[in-house]
């Protein structure tokens, strides 16, 4: 059996349940949430994301929600708390444009039904508009208020005046994020880490696309320490300690290899089945076999040795004769390593893995600098800082503007590419805090600040239309508020190139505590009234101008403890400025817009929720009818 019911009225109170959880921690002024686990384990956090994930969610749509939320910020990094207000702020507009609709161009079988129908095409509409004018709006009307932070004030030197805007910058995502106490030196220390990650042929955002993608094998968690004992340490971290003793040496450059498979041939491989004895044939005994394969082991050792190769990586665990051979050999061997670290590894040091052993060339060898152990709380792990500091990285060929692609497992999904390699000084990552649970939030905390970064600094394409629509006004744009960003940083569109130009210029951003919203409500309602009315014959409401009453939710939220100082940076926008509230980036804004308004459109597009009382497990039910098919071919 089943029930069901209209999900349209259902839709404010969902989201709005979500928002008064988020709200407890939103904005400068917003405190921590403490979780408690069934387990007695209890999670203090300001992340939206580790706030929604961690409630006990039952009704669908909040699922939905959630779901939304979180794939927009393994993206971005950013917004997850803006992204459920911004949400049921539109929600309620939207309900209460449709409501007040007369519905007399359509026939339904009650209000309710016409009220859902017209809220989903205000929703296609929103969206629409967004996609299609958003982008352009933000460029000339928002952005030249802002500032363009270039790749080299990404990578400038610590305390240098140019580094001050990305400081700046990581400093409010931060305090958002984890707090006022430790931002600053979490901020100092990311920037660290970036500079360190420069690439000496200053290859445009490289270092953050290699950062984003590698991170979970360039971080090192340790728990038990503060947060101010964290570090950045020399090379790459290996999460696993020598499964043979570490000789000393002290001759350079160290060479390695990395192994795919076993080393020793196995007998038997899963699945196999011996055969003893049968038909009468002359079969190799066992132990002939085991003689064998220690023989070729030994001479496995000895090329090796020939080749001065003195560390060995292998993705599975070796067996014990190799360990003790490898020993005698005076080698140190590191297995189970994980696919990630191993590909950091690779792209590293330049070295190819390698799945047969037999066929060791030059560009399978990698050299290090030194390879040693270091403790790290309660472990101890392996650290190797390369002697070459060259990496691979694969690009996509410059169309619209130069791209790059995921290399995750040194696999490629595009062919329109080109290897190229690139000089950098790896440096590991120690992230520390007092618990588990805090370090591991910590971590997730620089994670998504380099997410956040990579969206600011990303290009966005420019369509046909866009590079179309530029006009010499944004030449004529003066910022009024110098006294915070330059005129010499002030990014107007006119600073494109007129054959590749982009929506936003990389790297934009501005001072944050509502001043995008500000401005974009300021654009969006100047935008309204240059529409006519005859343009839409169904909605009344221009969709420039619900966006624009949706998106003072966010101030107003910022604002809360001050309702006058509101209506005085409402009034006079200039405001806000004097207000010393961080940065914020311009493209995470727009992309939390977009995404936004598409969980918008997905919520109202549903219909109707099918509530089942008896559990459907196609899953378990398949596992069991293919389990009992074998069962039937063995018998």
């Amino acid at each position: 059996m089943c029930s069901f019911f209209c999900p349209f009225m259902s839709h404010g109170s969902v989201v709005g349940v979500l928002e008064a959880v988020i709200l407890r921690s939103f904005g400068p002024e917003g405190g921590q949430v403490l979780f408690t686990r069934d387990t007695g384990q209890a999670m203090l956090s300001r992340s939206g994301t580790h706030i929604l994930r961690a409630l006990h969610l039952e009704h669908p749509l909040a699922r939905m929600v959630v779901e939304c939320v979180w794939k927009h910020s393994t993206v971005t990094g950013d917004g997850s708390k803006t992204f459920i207000l911004l949400l049921a702020s539109l929600l309620r507009k939207i309900h209460t444009t449709a409501s007040r609709e007369p519905h007399v161009s359509h026939s339904y079988n009650s209000l309710e039904a016409a009220e859902a129908a017209t809220a989903r095409h205000l929703a296609d509409k929103l969206l629409a508009f967004a996609l299609k004018e958003l982008d352009d709006l933000i460029a000339m009307e928002v952005a030249p208020h802002g500032r363009c932070v270039s790749w080299e004030d990404f990578t400038a030197e610590m305390h240098s005046p140019a580094n001050h805007y990305v400081q700046k910058l990581l400093a409010s995502f931060f305090h958002m994020r984890l707090g006022y106490v430790h931002c600053a030196f979490i901020s100092e220390l990311t920037c660290e880490l970036l500079n360190h990650w420069k690439c000496i042929d200053n290859l445009p955002y490289f270092a953050l696309q290699f950062l984003k993608d590698n991170f979970p094998a360039i971080h090192t968690p340790v728990s038990g320490f503060p947060i101010t004992s964290s570090r950045l340490i020399e090379g790459q971290v290996i999460h696993r300690d020598f499964a043979t003793p570490y000789p000393q040496t002290d001759h350079q450059p160290i060479k390695a290899v990395v192994f795919t498979g076993y080393l020793q041939p196995r007998l038997l491989n899963t699945g196999d089945v011996l055969e003893v004895g049968c038909g009468g044939t002359e079969e190799r005994s066992i132990v002939d076999f085991s003689a064998w394969t220690e023989r070729s082991l030994q001479c496995l050792i000895a090329n090796l040795q020939s080749l001065g190769v003195s560390v060995l990586l292998s993705v599975v665990k070796q067996s014990a004769a190799v360990l003790a051979l490898a020993t005698q050999a005076e080698m140190c061997f590191v297995d189970c390593v994980s696919e990630d670290e191993l590909s950091l590894f690779a792209q590293l040091s330049g070295a190819t893995p390698i799945s047969d052993c037999w066929r060791i060339e030059p560009e399978h060898i990698a050299e290090l600098t030194f390879c040693r152990p270091i403790l790290l709380g309660p472990h101890r792990y392996e650290n190797m800082p390369f002697f070459s500091l060259t990496c691979k990285a694969t690009h996509l060929h410059a169309k619209n503007y130069l791209g790059t692609i995921h290399t995750s497992h040194l696999q490629t999904l595009v062919a329109d590419v080109f290897i190229i390699r690139v000089k950098v000084k790896p440096y590991s990552l120690i992230i520390c805090g007092s618990g588990e649970g805090q370090t591991d939030q910590y971590a997730c905390a620089f994670q998504d600040a380099i997410r956040m970064l990579f969206t600011t600094w990303e290009p966005i394409p420019a369509t046909g239309t866009t590079a179309a629509k530029r006009t010499v006004q944004s030449d004529k744009r003066t910022s009024s508020y110098t006294h915070v960003l330059t005129d010499s940083s002030t990014c107007t569109s006119s600073n494109l190139n007129p054959l590749h130009k982009c929506v936003l210029q990389p790297g934009c951003i501005m001072p944050a505590g509502g001043t995008f919203e500000f401005l974009l409500h300021h654009a969006l309602l100047k935008l309204s009234h240059s529409c006519s009315a005859s343009n839409d014959t169904n909605i009344g409401v221009p969709v420039s101008r619900l966006l624009a009453s949706a998106l003072l939710s966010v101030p107003k939220q910022i604002y809360s403890h001050s309702p006058g100082q509101f209506l005085q940076t409402r009034t006079r926008h200039n405001a806000i400025f004097t207000q010393d509230m961080g940065l914020e980036s311009v493209s995470c804004k727009y992309e939390l817009l977009l995404a936004v308004l598409q969980c918008v459109t997905s919520l109202l597009r549903v219909d109707t929720i099918l509530r089942t009382h008896t559990a459907l497990h196609t899953q378990s039910l398949a596992d069991t009818s293919w389990e009992s098919t074998e069962d039937e071919a063995e018998n």
